[in-house]
């Protein structure tokens, strides 16, 4: 289940690659099971390296979460920093992931001063266990002043240690001087302890009594652009914001279809082998890449892995793509919406649920007992989606992943509904009506008696346009952005679905008729939480108007989700599992709609600059050479035609006067921005007032590129951006 322990020996049909690499030591690896892993600190370097007994309490504080002594702590910092030396490290770093959504590190040397004036390569318990940054800047939403610098670093043994540029690489939680977790791993560490408690009860009533602990795993699909650096550099809006603030469509885009699945360009080629191989020294499982729906998109999916580890590695895989692209003169765009019109990217949250013994609690088995215990896992789910679509809904969205166009053929739409198939569906209305189901006989369907018609994982199509897709064995969360972290969804489904767990244990260990009572509560579930389940079209209006008619939420923007972090019920859900705190909540809602706001400022700004220092001053030298042009002509002969450059120079001197107009309204509206006050009302203000005068000007604009000569335009426009990778 953990990277480091899994083979690739059979991976894409072959084991064979051909390294890149500069050191001597590197250029002996012939094969990706040599590769693979080979700058982890994983379980097989592990048991080589430690007493028999340190390596077996490492199992325990991985697998069942008990503490590691405070000998053992010892022996493994040694023996991690003599791993790290060897391979060339000479610093090491508490990696750990603050509220900003990417990672963070402080480097430290090993040195350490000896008598005789020279220095020593240490590495303390202590240094493993704990660290102290100055991260007084990151942001806290309230939980600490500014002026409050400390913070600690705690190492969580479940993660692996890596080596990154030859830096030894400690993944840590962060939590403030009073405890408050300041970061993203602290809330997914607890959610995932949640999920443990309460389906460890759910299988113990199903006669599992061996299995110690329950695991959520996670399957990340990474979406991104790659264009050349080139032309990335002259665009101030890609550079600042991550995606295009103006640009029309080029006549040709992806309305083909044809780089969906195509043949990879030798450059783009280039960049996944490398790609892959960096990922797989760092223990990562990339397993497909393609080209995908719009040009110079691609995709890269890894193969699952336990919840906090497949966050980790997601956020290394983010870096690593933008780090190699660099290599090859590309730039890696992970917005979720680089260019309008364009399809956008998005990052697939493949989830599931497993015993340490390896037992998908979420495959239907084949026998009653087995059947069971799936549709209850599957109605467990079916109720957390529906009890909390407003904070899962609140945990994709982002100034920037609303930025994509919900039901364009790109993104499932805001409102969250489940797709689970023609045939599970009918199971679940035959268990609520008491009916009989056509695929198994003709009695009564019950729970515990009938065996479920034998469910292969492609039994029913697959739905693109839902949210929550399930797919044989697991959950398909289609809703995250592809530059986003994918601990916050992950926390909400862990901890929504304990609590769904927590109920149905609570209910059941009281049974005395325990296959009635399991009906009764299916039954129950099934007739309460249907609604949300939904297989057709979601991109259609029609759904949309259903959705209102079945009471589902569509929250279209963060600012209609953010208040979901301080309802009632959500506080409730999150606190009685221990996930978060009320303060650490409200904290988490400041975060959301400043960041929201100030993502929303640079980008008003950049679009004045642009417009103001850029394409005004170049269509007005465009429609000064027009009308010099004309006048040349009339001044050589009357009889000359001048019908292009008097009509173009009048449309044109129309649209320059309202691009100036809007121009300006954006900055008024920006201006405005500052009478504002409470952080809500400031996001609010930055949707519906900033983000429509933004959109106004670029509409202007837009025309106006289609019209202004190419050699006047002051950037790259799309066709140069998305086509830019020969």
């Amino acid at each position: 289940m953990f990277a480091g322990s899994i083979s690739l020996t059979n991976c894409a049909g072959t084991n064979k690659i051909s390294p890149i690499f500069d050191n001597k030591e590197e250029k002996s690896v012939s094969t990706i099971t040599e590769l693979f892993g080979i700058n982890v600190f994983n379980e097989s370097v592990m048991q080589q390296r430690l007493p028999e007994d340190v390596y077996t309490q490492v199992l325990r504080a991985k697998n069942e979460g008990k503490r590691l002594s405070p000998e053992a702590a010892d022996v493994i910092a040694n023996a991690m920093k003599e791993w790290a030396i060897e391979k060339g490290a000479t610093h090491f770093t508490h990696w750990f992931q603050p509220m900003t959504g990417i990672t963070a590190e402080k480097h430290d040397s090993f040195i350490s001063p000896s008598s005789n004036g020279k220095v020593l390569m240490d590495f303390s318990s202590r240094e493993l266990i704990q660290g102290e940054p100055d991260a007084s800047s990151f942001p806290s939403g309230g939980l600490r002043a500014t002026f409050e610098a400390r913070g600690y670093t705690a190492w969580d043994p479940t993660s692996y240690a890596f080596l990154k540029d030859n830096v030894l690489c400690i993944p840590t939680a962060f939590c403030s001087y009073g405890g408050e977790a300041l970061d993203m791993k602290t809330p997914l560490l607890r959610s995932m302890e949640a999920i443990n408690r309460q389906g460890l009860r759910i299988i113990r009533l199903f006669g599992n009594h061996t299995a110690k602990a329950i695991r959520t795993t996670v399957g990340a699909e990474q979406e991104y652009f790659l264009i050349d650096r080139r032309v990335y550099d002259k665009r101030k809006d890609l550079i600042y914001t991550g995606r295009t603030l103006f640009g029309a469509l080029p006549p040709k885009g992806q309305e083909l279809s044809d780089h969906y699945f195509g043949t990879i360009k030798p450059r783009v080629a280039a960049f996944m082998k490398e790609l892959d191989e960096e990922l797989w020294k760092l223990g990562i499982m990339a397993k497909t890449e393609h080209n995908e729906a719009a040009p110079g998109q691609h995709e890269l999916a890894c193969v699952y892995t336990t919840a906090n580890i497949a966050v980790d590695n997601n956020q290394l895989t983010m870096e690593t793509m933008q780090k190699v692209a660099r290599k090859y003169d590309m730039v890696c765009l992970l917005h979720e919406k680089p260019f309008e019109g364009i399809n956008g990217s998005g990052k697939h949250n493949n989830w599931s649920i497993s015993t340490d013994e390896g037992e998908n609690l979420l495959e239907p088995g084949d026998t009653p007992s087995e059947n069971a215990r799936f549709l209850l896992m599957l109605c467990a789910v079916i109720q957390a989606v529906d009890d909390y679509q407003d904070i899962l809904r609140l945990s994709v969205s982002s100034e920037s992943n609303d930025c994509r166009t919900c039901g364009a053929d790109e993104a499932p739409p805001a409102i969250l509904s489940m797709f689970i198939g023609g045939e599970l569906e009918s199971i679940l209305t035959a268990i609520e009506h008491d009916e009989s189901y056509g695929g198994t006989s003709h009695e009564e369907f019950k729970v515990g008696v009938h065996v479920l018609p034998k469910f292969p994982k492609d039994s029913t199509d697959r739905n693109r346009t839902s949210p929550m897709a399930f797919t044989g064995n697991k959950f398909e969360f289609r809703m995250p952005g592809s530059m986003q972290s994918l601990s916050g969804p992950n926390v909400v489904l862990n901890t929504a679905v304990a609590e769904s767990l927590r109920q149905y244990a609570d209910i059941l260990e009281q049974s005395e008729d325990f296959e009635k009572d399991l009906h009764d509560l299916l039954k129950s579930v099934i007739s309460r939480h249907k609604r949300i389940i939904f297989n057709g079209n979601n991109y259609g209006q029609e759904w949309e108007e259903e959705a209102a008619r079945r009471g589902l939420l569509n929250l279209k923007a963060l600012p209609d989700c953010a208040p979901a972090y301080l309802a009632v019920k959500n506080v409730k859900l999150f606190t009685d599992h221990n996930v978060y705190t009320g303060t650490e909540l409200h904290a988490r809602y400041e975060i959301s709609l400043s960041t929201y706001t100030k993502l929303m400022t640079v980008e008003a700004l950049t679009m004045l600059n642009m417009a103001r220092r850029e394409i005004l001053p170049a269509v007005s030298r465009f429609s000064g050479e027009l009308a010099r042009t004309a006048n040349e002509k009339q001044s050589f002969s009357t009889m000359i035609d001048c019908s292009y450059e008097l009509a173009v120079s009048s449309e044109i001197s129309e649209l320059l006067a309202s691009a100036l107009e809007k121009t300006d309204a954006l900055g008024q509206a920006i201006k405005g921005a500052k009478q504002i006050e409470g952080s809500y009302e400031n996001a609010r203000y930055h949707r519906d007032v900033i983000f429509q005068k933004m959109e106004d000007l670029r509409r202007v604009c837009d025309k106006l590129e289609r019209m202004t000569s190419r050699e006047y335009w002051p950037f790259p426009v799309y066709g140069d951006l998305l086509f830019s990778v020969k």
